[in-house]
């Protein structure tokens, strides 16, 4: 066909055909991306592969931003630590096949957690089920069913391969990522059904669910047990954290008088040496709350707490027997499954504690005295128990002072944490819970960091875990992400050494091993290094180093056969 020429100064325009393009279309593809900004997605975190370039391609313009990471693992863990600290949606984005099955641990991290994270994978086109195609992950023909892969470990899960259906699986999936019992969801997209042509208006039936109403069934007989309880004590658990629920916490514990204990995932809540904070409840703690509360309390007011192994010494029937027990969750789940509680409301925290706060100010219920014997001391630092770990001591003493505001701590080494680290009540501690995957601090603190760019953030790993996720410190090389990447240097697995040397007659056996120079690997990043083995080089670490907006990698030195003590009932 001839191209039409130019008339004159004015470029020639093809006379419209009137109803020849009524309906504008967009590619899948690029509907997938305008629902991660209706979502408020950003950044995503992925590796890019020739199944999901349909998808990257659109990205490009889009102001979602895309991290490149090492390994997909590495992609779920920073969507999590983006959705912990963000309260919000995260999202992480890989090719068929194995970067869908590298997803896999972060996933399963993320539902553990009851973290809205949104994976999208690519898969083969769907013309080539069944015919061995490269990466296939269909289920056809022997090959992987990546989406059977992941439905134990997600709330929804669906591989999309028409587009008909295509708003009431985003509708799903939104209802899955932002209900009130959030997790994770894994759309997985066909390469031929990226580059489908749909309506944009598919979008219209993408429904935000609304916040449910305020909780207030049993409020009254809550307070009841309040106001006639000689020691009531309140548990707080990560679903305070969630629910925004930190400062009124803390503050129906102080206007009534009431003791606060909190599950690892909630130190913080209310700050840690204030006078009413009793610590954590967990067998590496240091003890206090769990004397506090066997001792003293006659109701236990649980908040978000689920009660799990670490939290309750096993599940130690000390712990519930002969007291009332109160339970506040927003997952109907939680309520009973652990102990019965005499009182039971399912629904908002944050509503729930400002309705009991009123509740007892109505009752003008005076503020609690403490028991004679006060609240418990912590255990005497000079414990010959922590004497090997005076230095590990002295670094988390020296980051609470040094840092007590708007600094994040991802953790996985917790045992040293939930007794050293009294987090503030404007600090924020994640440690490795969900499924407990060494390698999660790291990539996890550079997914929060993404979110809020002026907190300083500390990554705190055994050196053993930080070998499984080092390389993701380029992607915070690559992206100017401040980070201090804090290496507990023992040579060793500690939790396997410790346990081969307590119950298998010192039968050492795939715990030890050598160490690179982190000095020359810190260097090859681009990172500084600060290499503490004494007090003298802490006060240089914390006196010298950028902390704020620097990248850091701190080993810290600790003896191999220094073993944590844990207190069990069992």
């Amino acid at each position: 066909m001839r191209t039409p020429v130019a008339k004159g100064n004015k470029p020639y325009r093809r006379p419209r055909v009137p109803g020849r393009h009524a309906i504008m279309t967009i590619t899948v593809s690029e509907l997938i991306v305008r629902y991660l900004e209706r979502l408020g997605i950003d950044p995503i975190f992925g590796m890019p592969g020739a199944h999901i370039l349909p998808v990257y391609d659109r990205l490009r313009d889009s102001r979602v931003r895309s991290i490149l990471v090492k390994h997909e693992q590495g992609a779920a863990f920073m969507a999590c630590g983006y959705a912990r600290i963000a309260h919000r949606p995260a999202a992480c984005i890989a090719t068929a096949g194995p970067g869908a099955t590298n997803l896999v641990t972060g996933i399963a991290n993320a539902y553990a957690e009851r973290l809205p994270v949104l994976a999208i994978t690519g898969e083969t086109s769907t013309y080539i089920f069944g015919r061995g195609g490269l990466q296939e992950s269909a289920g056809e023909g022997g090959t992987i069913d990546q989406v059977a892969l992941f439905k134990p470990i997600t709330r929804y899960a669906r591989r999309i391969e028409r587009t008909d259906y295509l708003g009431q699986v985003l509708n799903q999936t939104t209802q899955a990522l932002l209900g009130r019992a959030p997790g994770p969801v894994l759309l997985t997209i066909p390469y031929n059904v990226q580059k489908e042509r749909v309506d944009p208006a598919v979008l219209d039936q993408v429904h935000i669910p609304a916040p449910g109403p305020a909780p207030v069934p049993a409020i009254d007989a809550l307070a009841a047990l309040v106001r006639d309880a000689r020691a009531p004590m309140i548990v707080a658990g990560d679903g305070c954290i969630r629910a925004g629920a930190r400062d009124t916490v803390a503050a129906l514990a102080e206007t009534f008088g009431i003791p606060v204990a909190t599950s690892l995932k909630a130190k913080g809540v209310v700050a840690e040496g204030s006078p009413l904070a009793l610590g954590c409840l967990g067998v590496t703690s240091d003890g206090a709350a769990r004397r506090y509360l066997v001792e003293q309390a006659d109701l236990l007011i649980v908040l978000g707490a689920s009660f799990n192994e670490r939290t309750s010494y096993l599940w130690d029937t000390q712990l519930t027997g002969n007291r009332r027990i109160a339970q506040v969750d927003r997952d109907p789940a939680q309520l009973g499954r652990v102990f019965q509680p005499d009182v039971a409301i399912c629904g908002d925290i944050l509503a729930a504690v400002r309705a009991l706060h009123d509740a007892l100010t109505d009752m003008d219920m005076p503020r609690k005295p403490l028991p004679d014997n006060q609240l418990p001391a912590a255990p005497d630092e000079t414990s010959p128990d922590d004497a090997a770990f005076a230095l590990v001591r002295a670094f988390f003493a020296q980051l609470a002072d040094r840092f007590p505001e708007d600094t994040m701590v991802f953790d996985d080494n917790i045992v040293f944490a939930q007794s050293y680290y009294a987090v503030s009540g404007r600090n924020h501690y994640f440690p490795n819970t969900g499924v407990s995957s060494l390698g999660y601090a790291l990539p996890a603190a550079i997914g929060a960091r993404c979110f809020a760019p002026d907190s300083p953030t500390f990554a705190i790993l055994g050196d053993g875990g930080f070998q499984m996720c080092a390389t993701e410190m380029m992607t915070a090389v690559n992206y100017g992400i401040p980070l201090n990447v804090v290496v507990i240097n023992n040579g060793t697995l500690s939790l396997i050494r410790k346990n081969q040397f307590q119950h298998y007659g010192e039968r050492y056996i795939d715990c030890d091993f050598a160490n690179p120079d982190f000095e020359l690997l810190a260097r090859s990043f681009g990172a500084s290094h600060y290499r503490v083995a004494d007090l003298a080089g802490l006060d240089a670490l914390f006196a010298n180093a950028d902390l704020e907006r620097g990248l850091n990698l701190i080993e810290i030195l600790l003896d191999k056969q220094a073993f944590p003590r844990y207190l069990t009932t069992r």
